[in-house]
């Protein structure tokens, strides 16, 4: 079989036919395994919290050429996604004004859930997603193949395709396995332009590039890298080519910039505007607003100026907005890393911890070997520039990861995977050249171990390598979108309606998840219907049975919903979703958190808000528990707008004393309250609350 540069002797054109004939055989093989796998392993996972959301988002993209729902994610996942059901028939409403992003989510929900067959769009939306990621998967092996070869091409991909973190990803529909993919395509194909500068392959880079970007907004850290990288190529490492053919090669990075940015606007069908016949924006919030939700202000005058250059589509610059905010200054969010609870951030070894915590034992020895023999020049030396490119991204990618925020968890780590995969591809390549009994066998062992740890794991999202407590025990030490986003709710559905509804029992729940997927199910809990059920959270101890995420059961800087429980064995188990049966103290946090989102989302941002009830019932929140900050806040800036000046001020300053020093929120909350005290109300904009992001 030809190892690309690992062989050196030539082979005749039979021999060639029949080796190149074999390597697609595995490949294919390898990744209609990998789906099976995945196929069988995620068969219990319901919707995570944002599919619904970006499938009707796609649909509408589809079937009215509207970009105005969801910007904050771009095209690629959800029109591919959006395409496939639209075909089916999916019905879409017509679009209307929207007050915020819940109200907007709310209404693109509706349709995913009520108006259409939630599980038939499941099962249709699994099967696109598996023909997406799984060409892109199949293009990886290519990228590799291009770079280093048979062996090497396949070893990634058995590599990733035994990987549970990458098993779970394959069927959702979500970004961050596309642009991982994506993003490891565009930078070895970029690795192999910067080796031969040749039309085809600046091409290539540049459609990977293209894809990697209309895939998620992180795949601007893909076009930084492949710029850095290309330019650092084509000036510092072009040997004794004059200075015309280093200007030439300089351009020739610009080109595949130019056209990764061409191929995104393909994606938004070349149109500025996200509402196709009106230049007015139709966004949930006005992308002004929107900008200056971003506390940088080093972002905030790139933000505009690259909305007033309209160098990309206006619903991507929104996106970015939403992203910068979010992702890399941070929400108002607690993570558990490594045993210990973070506001926002974690330390900034938490993105290579948690890379190394879920990727199983036996991959992650052999990526270190791998690694090994790349830092002691023991492979081809053909194999070190490329290796070099991909090393370079992965360095710059895991640079914006360490400054941004830890809540997705490795959702945004994955785009380092396809460098611990060709590391890891590296040991198998070395190993079946040598064919040394220590080191066939150490990678043998590592491959089998990589096998028996991971193939058995169903529920593959919750997945952890056994240094990391394994799947029973890692929420214990981490607590994060990596974890759980809420794909265990159809077994609480299922469990209520065969232990509980036939006795007329209505659980209480404590589970991230959304109300309209519960409805859809048919499912009852405490707090669906608020005067019904208010009485039943008086008792200072309850009775009754509890469904609690483990997220929950950890302790938290505030709204500790799981104190009530800590310590108790519970009564079942559903992988990450705990079920409590007895008297138990009190849940007041649940109370309070339940209140409050009802409040928010029902009262204030909506197409009819109602401010008094909202204030009302945000009081009554932190009545019961006051303790998260941005509850206090929401109610200052509820308080401002009915122009109540020593209401918000109280609000505010007991968002102050709650707020996190660490974050620059804090410093936000200090300033707001100087103003307060100091200047007419007209003049006070509110806090744009980092809660509801």
């Amino acid at each position: 079989m030809n190892e690309g540069s690992v062989a050196s002797q030539p082979m005749d054109q039979p021999h060639k036919m029949r080796s190149k004939l074999l390597f697609f055989v595995v490949l294919l093989t390898l990744l209609g395994a990998a789906i099976i796998r995945s196929s069988i392993t995620t068969s219990l996972d319901s919707f995570t919290y944002d599919e619904a959301y970006h499938i009707g988002a796609g649909a509408v993209h589809i079937q009215t050429g509207d970009f105005r729902l969801n910007p904050e994610q771009p095209p690629l996942t959800k029109v591919w996604v959006g395409s496939y059901v639209s075909l089916l028939g999916f019905q879409v409403s017509p679009l209307r004004p929207f007050a915020d992003k819940e109200d907007e989510r709310g209404f693109v929900e509706i349709d995913t859930y009520q108006n259409n067959d939630p599980f038939v769009v499941q099962t249709r939306a699994r099967t696109a997603m598996f023909a997406l990621n799984g060409l892109l998967l199949f293009f990886f092996g290519l990228a590799v193949r291009s770079v280093f070869g048979d062996v090497p091409s396949m070893g990634a991909v058995l590599f990733l395709a035994i990987d549970p973190t990458v098993a779970a990803h394959l069927p959702v529909v979500m970004t961050d396995l596309p642009v991982a993919l994506a993003s490891g395509i565009a930078a070895l194909a970029s690795a192999r332009a910067f080796q031969t500068w040749k039309p085809l392959n600046l091409i290539a880079a540049a459609l990977g590039l293209g894809v990697a970007l209309s895939a998620k907004h992180s795949g601007i850290i893909t076009l930084v890298a492949i710029t850095l990288i290309g330019s650092i190529v084509a000036v510092l490492f072009s040997g004794g080519a004059i200075f015309a053919m280093r200007l030439r090669r300089l351009a020739a990075v610009g080109a595949i910039v130019i056209g990764g940015i061409v191929v995104l606007w393909a994606f938004y069908a070349f149109q500025f505007h996200e509402a196709p016949g009106t230049s007015e924006e139709t966004f949930n919030r006005p992308l002004a607003d929107k900008i200056s939700d971003v506390r940088s202000p080093v972002y905030r005058t790139a933000l505009n100026a690259v909305a007033l250059s309209h160098a990309f589509p206006r619903a991507y610059v929104w996106g970015l907005a939403d992203t910068i905010r979010a992702g890399v200054e941070g929400r108002a969010i607690q993570v558990r890393a490594f045993g210990h609870v973070y506001y926002a951030k974690a330390p900034f070894y938490f993105f290579p911890g948690i890379v190394a915590a879920k990727l199983p034992i036996g991959l992650l020895l052999l990526s270190l070997i791998g690694a090994g023999f790349l830092a002691a020049r023991k492979l081809p030396p053909e194999y070190f520039m490329p290796a070099a490119c991909l090393a370079g991204f992965s360095a710059i990618f895991l640079f914006f990861l360490i400054r941004g925020s830890s809540y997705a968890g490795v959702r945004h780590a994955l785009p380092l995977f396809p460098l611990m995969a060709v590391l890891g591809a590296f040991a198998i390549a070395v190993a079946a050249r040598k064919r040394t009994r220590l080191l066939g066998g150490t990678v043998a062992l590592s491959l089998l171990g990589a096998l028996v740890s991971a193939l058995p794991q169903m529920r593959p999202w919750e997945y952890f390598n056994e240094m990391a407590g394994g799947a029973a025990n890692g929420y214990l030490y981490f607590n994060d979108e990596g974890v759980d986003l809420s794909q265990r709710i159809g077994e609480a559905a299922n469990y209520y309606h065969r232990e509980l509804e036939p006795i007329g029992e209505i659980p209480f729940l404590a589970y991230f998840s959304n109300a309209t997927d519960r409805k859809a199910r048919g499912m009852d809990w405490v707090g669906r219907e608020p005067l019904r059920d208010a009485a039943r959270y008086e008792p200072e101890m309850i009775t009754g049975t509890f469904l609690i995420g483990a997220n929950e059961l950890g302790e938290t800087m505030w709204w500790d919903v799981g104190r009530s429980f800590r310590g108790t064995e519970p009564a079942g188990r559903m992988g990450n979703i705990f079920v409590f049966r007895g008297t138990f103290p009190r849940p007041t946090a649940m109370r309070a958190r339940s209140m409050f989102y009802r409040s928010i989302f029902t009262k204030i941002y909506t197409n009819e808000p109602d401010i008094a009830a909202g204030i009302e019932g945000i009081e009554s929140s932190l009545a019961m528990d006051d303790s998260f900050f941005f509850v206090a806040l929401e109610l200052g800036n509820q308080y401002l707008k009915l122009g109540r000046r020593d209401d918000a001020l109280r609000a505010y300053k007991l968002s102050y004393e709650r707020a996190p020093t660490s974050d620059s929120i804090y410093d936000l909350l200090r300033d707001q309250i100087q103003r307060l005290e100091t200047e007419p109300l007209e003049n006070i904009p509110m806090v744009r609350n980092p809660g509801i992001e």
